[in-house]
């Protein structure tokens, strides 16, 4: 078995109910290599930290980039990485399948594809075309000998949809069109993720967000991983604008205390290997 089939394997198996994978989306290589020297299992990109920081917003960036960025966080760390790939770069399954080979060949342990558009007017595709679009991901992430670990992402309650029934209903087409993971980022109550683990029979991510309950709550509730998102990406950004803040409106350096664990810890993890 390849060390790439391996870290896929392996991704897969940290997926246990009960006792979630806690997954942090790295935004570049000195991200990924930090959070892999904090003791963390495995990593994922985000879409959105990603966009940041070549100035764009989320939804900006093409495959050809996304795929490059993903291949050099996957290089970065001996640590399984997954990668955000939004809708797959294309409407139809055909482009979606295209979108997840070329994950495999970017040294990937797994990936995800979400049911949104794009479109903020008609923002999530109708099941039919959203089940066969995952059904092509699943069977390209499947059928060579280095297996991918793909996440199905029901985005609904990001889009204003707050239908859990209709949810609960596409991820359960998805789980039988092949995803191995399932997840729809924005459920946070305690008894809508409840209803979600116990209606799926693979493993489901939760998002960390306002309001979600904590690591502890969600392992009682079933889930098997938690990720974060942009979520240390743009907390990163907020202490880069608290600290020119500061120094612009104050003219004082109080953020010099905040940036000494950056600093320690960046010495620490970013030392050569003897």
């Amino acid at each position: 078995m390849s060390d790439q089939a391996a870290k896929a394997r392996h991704f897969l198996e940290l997926h246990r109910p009960g006792a979630p994978l806690l997954l942090p989306n790295a935004w570049d290589i000195g991200s990924a290599r930090l959070l892999a020297f904090l003791g963390f299992e495995a990593l994922a990109t985000t879409s959105s930290g990603h966009a940041a920081t070549l100035g764009l917003l989320d939804g900006s960036v093409g495959r050809e980039r996304a795929i490059e960025h993903a291949a050099a966080l996957a290089a970065a760390t001996e640590l399984p990485v997954s990668a955000d790939f939004e809708n797959g770069f294309g409407h139809d399954p055909e482009e979606v399948a295209t979108t997840v080979s070329r994950a495999r060949d970017a040294g990937l342990a797994g990936c995800s594809i979400e049911d949104f558009t794009g479109d903020p007017g008609d923002p999530i595709y109708p099941l039919e075309q959203a089940v066969a679009r995952v059904a092509a991901a699943a069977d390209a992430a499947h059928r060579e000998a280095v297996p991918l670990v793909l996440t199905a992402r029901a985005e609904n309650h990001l889009h204003g949809r707050d239908d859990l029934a209709d949810t609960i209903a596409r991820l359960q087409a998805y789980q039988e069109a092949g995803a191995d993971v399932l997840y729809a980022p924005g459920i946070g109550r305690a008894q809508d993720i409840r209803r979600l683990v116990e209606s799926l029979e693979r493993p489901v991510n939760v998002l960390a967000r306002p309001g979600a309950p904590p690591v502890s709550e969600l392992a009682e509730l079933g889930v098997s991983r938690v990720s974060v998102g942009g979520a240390f990406a743009f907390a990163a950004l907020g202490s880069l604008v608290e600290a020119a803040q500061e120094l612009r409106d104050r003219g004082t350096y109080q953020f010099l205390e905040r940036s000494r664990l950056g600093a320690e810890q960046v010495r620490s993890a970013f030392a050569p290997q003897r």
